[in-house]
């Protein structure tokens, strides 16, 4: 009830391997195949940033929502290079430590993940999680550091995995609905079947309407 019919027919086309599109070629350059695998691994398309902002969006409303305050890609705390983590909170979350956090979200079916994706489901969440961990190494002990990684079919890294259960259980303490839990996961895998709709979409060819 949440996703348009566009979205819904892009979710089962992917889950079914069928075709999406007709064949056609991106700005970048590259060819999109009826299938528009590209469309879901370029990094060019803006669809990517307004995807990445609204999932770690969604996660700082669930901290929120859990009653712990947070502050998003906090920054001169852990490298030297600039670059930031998504978000930090402002008290304790687990052993007297803060915790921060990285999104991303990756496609199973690119090709430097299909075969790990084809023998194992979220193989390409759990290696994207542990890049993440490598490039957040020289976070201090003082600190936890949660890598959230979502495939475009669904599947969350088990760290993620673990990181939503606790926060459902922490709305659920808050709200009194125990479905919280159930209801954070929904949010996640309709927040991304939409926005794989918006990257089929942002390597269409914009359309003439001139008469």
């Amino acid at each position: 009830m949440k996703l348009d019919d566009e979205a819904v027919r892009i979710a089962v086309g992917l889950r079914l391997g069928l075709d999406l599109c007709i064949p056609h070629q991106f700005q970048c350059g590259s060819p999109v195949d009826a299938r528009g695998l590209h469309s879901f691994v370029c990094r060019i398309a803006p669809g990517r940033s307004a995807r990445h902002h609204a999932l770690n969006d969604l996660v700082v409303r669930c901290f929120a929502s859990s009653g712990n305050p947070v502050t998003k890609e906090p920054t001169g705390l852990f490298r030297t290079d600039g670059k930031r983590p998504d978000g930090l909170t402002f008290v304790p979350w687990q052993s007297g430590k803060s915790l921060c956090w990285d999104v991303t979200v990756i496609c199973p079916l690119a090709e430097s993940y299909v075969t790990g994706s084809a023998c194992e489901s979220g193989a390409a969440a759990e290696l994207a999680a542990s890049r993440k961990e490598e490039k957040y190494t020289s976070i201090g002990s003082e600190y936890l550091f949660a890598p959230i990684a979502v495939e475009t079919l669904g599947p969350t890294n088990t760290s993620a995995c673990q990181l939503f259960s606790n926060l459902g259980r922490k709305i659920s303490s808050a709200s009194g609905d125990d479905r919280e839990g159930a209801f954070l996961f929904q949010r996640v895998s309709v927040l991304v079947q939409r926005y794989n709709a918006v990257l089929l979409h942002d390597t269409l060819p914009a359309t003439d309407c001139r008469d």
